[in-house]
């Protein structure tokens, strides 16, 4: 049984890993940090919590935090978790930060689309991005796991099998993505309001979201050279669920039958993803409440361009349940530990 603190409770990610977490076998959530309801029991701001009747939240002292915990998950907003994951870090602790401050390698392109300069660069080279399906064995070795964003997620799980396979002229790919609210976070915002929202459908951060170089990165290390991507996220009218539908042209003449071969193929070991079979795609109500992604192909022969689908829960697959999976990976317990819950329906 390992110990594990939950930094920044209160949010939605925090709040999806003290759920998940309260069904894993080999896990005790030892501490719950929220500076506005400090004080509060978890169960007095979240009653489906019941698991949590006991644990009460607390501000992050980390000095006395370091005594409670084997393991931190950081669920702060960016910029916040720098200073903390370097503490933890150096305290010989396991991190799993669900920010984006340790996600981008490059300083320079972290401080040009964040506007914050990072001042930890020598804990930032220690940290391994935590997408399993790619780095699987870096993560096992790791103590420092910098958890993916939701849209990178999606992102990256469509397009990783065409471009290890050279399928797609990798210049050209356009990203259209698409998420429910909570992808902005647990905060009072008129944006992102019922009334703003309810019965309206926008895009946002056209051509400058942060997510952007994230994308790029990984993109770039899967095809071995430098990718640039147009990537346009829009707001759904939902709770949760990403739907991103991925248009790339063809290297060269490509069947349905051999796409999706291959895509199945790339993924048939994968415990949390799913290939559908050619001519159903996905759909985020079929994916919502679990780690779950779905991914359907598409050869348009006419246009010569392979359009991928994929669709995640933005608080599971994309933060809390690929949080947990990248623990599992650490820890070296079986990767559907505490994961194993269907999507709900409808």
């Amino acid at each position: 049984m390992i110990r594990v603190a939950i930094c920044g409770a209160s949010g939605y990610t925090g709040v999806e890993l003290l759920r998940i977490l309260a069904n894993h076998p080999k896990v005790k959530v030892t501490a719950a940090t929220s500076e506005k309801s400090a004080g509060k029991t978890v169960t007095g701001l979240f009653p489906h919590l019941d698991a949590y009747r006991d644990l009460v939240l607390e501000p992050m002292d980390r000095e006395r935090l370091l005594k409670k915990a084997d393991l931190f998950f950081l669920a702060l907003p960016h910029g916040a978790s720098q200073e903390a994951v370097d503490f933890f870090s150096r305290s010989k602790k396991t991190v799993i930060d669900l920010s984006a401050d340790y996600r981008i390698s490059d300083v320079a392109t972290y401080e040009k689309w964040y506007g914050l300069p990072h001042q930890y660069q020598v804990t930032l080279k220690k940290a391994v991005y935590g997408l399993p399906e790619i780095y699987r064995a870096k993560i096992r070795k790791s103590r420092l796991i910098a958890n993916p964003g939701c849209y990178p997620t999606s992102a990256i799980l469509g397009l990783m099998p065409a471009l290890k396979k050279g399928l797609i002229e990798p210049a050209r790919i356009v990203i259209d993505s698409k998420s429910g609210t909570t992808g902005a976070g647990r905060k009072a915002d008129v944006a992102v309001s019922f009334c703003e929202v309810n019965e309206g459908f926008k895009a946002y951060g056209i051509g400058v979201h942060r997510h952007t170089p994230e994308i790029e990165q990984e993109l770039s290390g899967l095809a071995g050279k430098k990718i640039t991507v147009n990537f346009t996220p829009h707001l759904l009218p939902v709770d949760r669920g990403i739907l991103t539908t991925i248009y790339a042209p063809l290297a060269k003449r490509l069947t349905q039958e051999k796409a999706a071969g291959i895509y199945t193929q790339a993924y048939g070991g994968e415990p949390f993803v799913r290939v559908l079979e050619s001519g159903i795609f996905p759909n985020i109500k079929n994916v919502r409440g679990s780690n779950f992604c779905h991914i359907g192909v598409k050869v348009v022969e006419r246009t010569n361009t392979l359009i991928i689908v994929s669709a995640i829960d933005n608080l599971v697959k994309g933060a809390s349940g690929q949080a947990v999976h990248n623990m599992n990976i650490v820890m070296g317990f079986d990767e559907t530990e505490g994961l194993r819950n269907l999507p709900l329906f409808p």
